[in-house]
C-alpha cells in the first residue's frame, strides 16, 4: 500500500544538540548520514536511524573510525536519539531549570549578560529562553529582564553550565544573581516554540538614532523583512518618545510607522527616523511587578516590494524564518508567502537528539518515511 505513503528528504547543519527537521507529515521511519562526521574520520556518529516502535528518544546508529564500525543503541528511557515533534499551540514551554546553587547571572559586558548554571542546561546557540525570579534580595537583582524572550547566543560546550544573551550588561540598577540570597529561586524556561506566527512581537534592548537612520538590537530574532512596516511602543520610563506609534495623543488615528532598511538576525536599521531622540535606556529601577511593561517593536504592514523574485528555478519559495531551534534561517513548510506577511509557521516533524546530533555545523543529510501501515 502507497497510496497515502509519505517521503522526504534533504540536508541540514547540526546545532551541535537537539536539531529540529521541520516536515508537513510525522515520519515513522527516520534515518541520517552525517557526512562531516566521516570525514573527520574520529569515532563520531556518522548514520542513525530510526522507527516508531523503537519509541520516542531512540536510535540505532554507527560510530566510525579508522579501522572499525561500531554499531550502537539508544533506547527509550535513556533518550538522545530521535523524536517526533508537533509544534503547534501546546508544549509551549520547557520545564523550569533552576540555576542551583553556583549558578547566577554575571554583567559581563555593555552588550551581553552570562548566565551560569550548576548543572548542564542542554541549550545550543539560537534557543529561546524567558526567566524569572530573578532577586538577589528582595530589593536588588535582575527582575528587569524576567519574563522577556531572549534568544541564547554562546554556549561553553561541551560542559553547557553557561550562556549569553544579548542586554545592556553594565546597566547600574541591575544586581548581579550570585550563590545565595534568593538565588535558589532564579530560574528559566526553553521557549519551546517561539515563532508559531510570525513576525511577531520584539523587545529592542538599544535603539539609536544618527543622520536619519535608527538601529535597533532585539533580545531575539524579529523576523522583519526588508521594507517592512513597523511601529514602536515605548513606555515613557526608557525614553525615545518620539518614535512611538502614536506619538499625539490627542489625534487618535495619526500613527507614526517606519520602514525596515536592512536586517540581522536579532537587529535591523529603519529610515526616515528623527533628526535626534530622547536616549533610549533600558537601566530601569524594579519597582514591582504590577503594570511592568517593556518597550515593543511590532510589524504594521507586509513588505510593500512585491512577493520574492523569480529564481535559481523556484517561483515564490516557502519563507525561512528564525523558529528558535538554531541561529539559521529555516524554511517554513505552510506553502508560499509574500516576504514579510503575517504566516503561519506550525510544524510537525522530527528532533535530531543530542546524542546522535555530531558537532555544531556539522553536514546531515536525512530521509523521512510516513508508511500507509504500520504494524
Amino acid at each position: 500500500m502507497a497510496e497515502y505513503s509519505r517521503l522526504a528528504s534533504g540536508s541540514i547543519l547540526s546545532t551541535g544538540g537537539q536539531t529540529v527537521v521541520p516536515l508537513p507529515f510525522i515520519p515513522n521511519f527516520i534515518e541520517i548520514t552525517n557526512t562531516s562526521e566521516i570525514t573527520a574520520n574520529n569515532g563520531g556518529v556518522t548514520r542513525a536511524w530510526w522507527e516508531t516502535d523503537m519509541g520516542q528518544g531512540a536510535a540505532a546508529y554507527v560510530i566510525t573510525d579508522s579501522s572499525v564500525d561500531n554499531s550502537m543503541f539508544i533506547s527509550a528511557s535513556t533518550g538522545g536519539g530521535f523524536s517526533t515533534i508537533q509544534a503547534g499551540l501546546a508544549l509551549q514551554y520547557g520545564p523550569a531549570f533552576y540555576l542551583g546553587g553556583s549558578g547566577g547571572i554575571a554583567k559581563t559586558s555593555s552588550t551581553v549578560l552570562t548566565i551560569t548554571t550548576t548543572a548542564a542546561h542542554g541549550l545550543v546557540p539560537g534557543d529561546w529562553v524567558v526567566f524569572q525570579n530573578l532577586y538577589e534580595t528582595t530589593t536588588t537583582g535582575m527582575q528587569q529582564i524576567a519574563g522577556i524572550p531572549f534568544e541564547v547566543l554562546t554556549t561553553n560546550a561541551p560542559t553547557n553550565t553557561t550562556f549569553t544573551i544579548g542586554w545592556v550588561g553594565n546597566s547600574t540598577n541591575l544586581t548581579a544573581i550570585s550563590a545565595g540570597g534568593l538565588n535558589t529561586n532564579a530560574s528559566f524556561k526553553q521557549i519551546l516554540y517561539p515563532a508559531l506566527y510570525v513576525p511577531g512581537v520584539a523587545v529592542p534592548w538599544s535603539i539609536t538614532v544618527s543622520g536619519g537612520v535608527g538601529t535597533v538590537k532585539t533580545t531575539a530574532p524579529h523576523n522583519f523583512q526588508v521594507g517592512q512596516e513597523i511601529a514602536f511602543r515605548i513606555p515613557s520610563a526608557y525614553g525615545a518618545q518620539q518614535l512611538n506609534e502614536l506619538p499625539n495623543n490627542v489625534i487618535p488615528g495619526s500613527p507614526q510607522y517606519y520602514y525596515v532598511a536592512s536586517v540581522t538576525r536579532d537587529g535591523f536599521t529603519f529610515s526616515n527616523a528623527p533628526a535626534s531622540i530622547t536616549t533610549f535606556n533600558v537601566n530601569q529601577t524594579f519597582a514591582s511587578f504590577p503594570g511592568l511593561k517593556f518597550p515593543q517593536v511590532v510589524a504594521t504592514g507586509d513588505v510593500n516590494s512585491g512577493g520574492y523574485p523569480y529564481s535559481g528555478g523556484t517561483l515564490y519559495p516557502s519563507p525561512s524564518i528564525y523558529n528558535g531551534q538554531s541561529q539559521v534561517l529555516t524554511p517554513t513548510i505552510n506553502g508560499p508567502a509574500i516576504q514579510g506577511a503575517y504566516i503561519n509557521a506550525t510544524f510537525q516533524g522530527f528532533v535530531i537528539g543530542a546524542t546522535i546530533a555530531g558537532s555544531s555545523m556539522d553536514q546531515i543529510y536525512w530521509r523521512a518515511y510516513m508508511h500507509d501501515l504500520n504494524t
